[in-house]
């Protein structure tokens, strides 16, 4: 493994009762730095104490927006941790790079230092099933002028956060608003890329479909107005007849890394798959004719979230009585089984990082 420069912080933090804490509030007491400079390029990478980063009032991000980002996580199988598919992200990472002109990282020395970072935190990976420490890496654009062009020098970050189960209460099925006014993206455009436009794309619509009593958006495509995307930040997938169905990938779907996961085992364990355009039309007209049989999401936070009900234009298709689906109670069992080491893992999906 390639070392990094370390420098330790003067005074370590006490540790958060994970079970009491929200999503990403508390961090730990080291992150990762490195930098991009033209004619450089990445340099200087170094594990440093956890502190405020400074920028110019005039950067880059701050005004125009470039800037991308990861999530993954670490989680405790005894005394091992391991991480869930860590290459898979960080090439996502490049792929979102690629498309915002951010110069490309070098997989394996992000892997490796992400690794000595996890070793040197490793006491922060809370130790209950569901719990995990998230792994956030970001870049962004750090040029202190208003010009509105690609950067010519970067920050990547890597930042570290104990997080306690995404079903604090249980795992529960949600309600979904189709939303047909509001636009996430367009082929062309950012929405494949795990950036954060496509996030602030999100908000307003998410908070109209809360204020009326849901607890996410579905998004419909920037153009016609009819074939489904994604749900909120998730992937969104179907079980109509017993096939496992969810939108095509055409450049403006994030590549989820749960999604290939559930595509993966669901084939193996003998579902048919489709990945295709998929319209709400089809989704209503399976729900009348009683073969729709399962809705969820997939992600990274939550793995799979089941749908109880799903609105469109006012209608409420109530999904599988309201209840969680066999499919996706097998699903998040078997996942969240893999990451906490009582599946075995056939796949090599989890590498272990290090020994507590």
């Amino acid at each position: 493994m390639s070392t990094v420069k370390f420098i330790k912080a003067a005074a370590l933090k006490e540790k958060p009762d994970v079970s009491k804490i929200g999503f990403g509030t508390h961090f730990t007491d080291h992150m990762f730095e490195m930098t991009y400079t033209e004619g450089m390029g990445w340099h200087d990478p170094q594990i440093i104490p956890y502190d405020n980063i400074s920028v110019s009032p005039a950067n880059a991000t701050i005004h125009y927006g470039q800037a991308i980002f990861e999530g993954m996580k670490a989680f405790r199988q005894g005394n091992k941790v391991v991480v869930f598919r860590p290459l898979d992200h960080l090439n996502r990472l490049n792929n979102s790079a690629r498309i915002l002109d951010i110069p490309q990282v070098d997989v394996d020395l992000v892997h490796n230092a992400l690794k000595q970072l996890i070793t040197i935190e490793k006491a922060w990976v809370p130790d209950q099933r569901g719990q995990s420490l998230y792994i956030r890496p970001f870049i962004y654009a750090d040029d202190g002028f208003l010009g509105v062009s690609v950067g010519k020098s970067y920050k990547l970050y890597i930042i570290l956060s104990p997080v306690a189960a995404y079903y604090a209460h249980g795992f529960a099925p949600v309600k979904i608003m189709v939303e047909d006014t509001y636009v996430r993206a367009t082929k062309g455009g950012l929405g494949e890329a795990k950036t954060p436009a496509n996030y602030a794309a999100s908000l307003h619509a998410g908070l109209v479909a809360h204020q009326k009593g849901y607890d996410q958006t579905l998004w419909l495509d920037g153009v016609e107005r009819k074939y489904i995307e994604e749900v909120g930040s998730m992937n969104i997938l179907f079980k109509i007849k017993g096939e496992i169905v969810t939108p095509e990938l055409d450049g403006s779907i994030l590549s989820g890394i749960t999604r290939r996961t559930v595509l993966q085992v669901a084939k193996e364990w003998g579902y048919p798959t489709s990945e295709r355009r998929i319209s709400i039309d089809e989704i209503k007209a399976a729900y009348k004719a009683g073969t729709l049989e399962e809705v969820f999401g997939s992600g990274t936070a939550a793995v799979i979230s089941p749908v109880g009900v799903l609105s469109y234009k006012g209608e409420d298709m109530i999904i599988n009585e309201g209840k969680i689906g066999p499919f996706a109670q097998k699903m998040f069992d078997y996942v969240t089984g893999l990451q906490c080491g009582a599946e075995k893992d056939i796949h090599n999906f989890t590498e272990l990082i290090t020994e507590i």
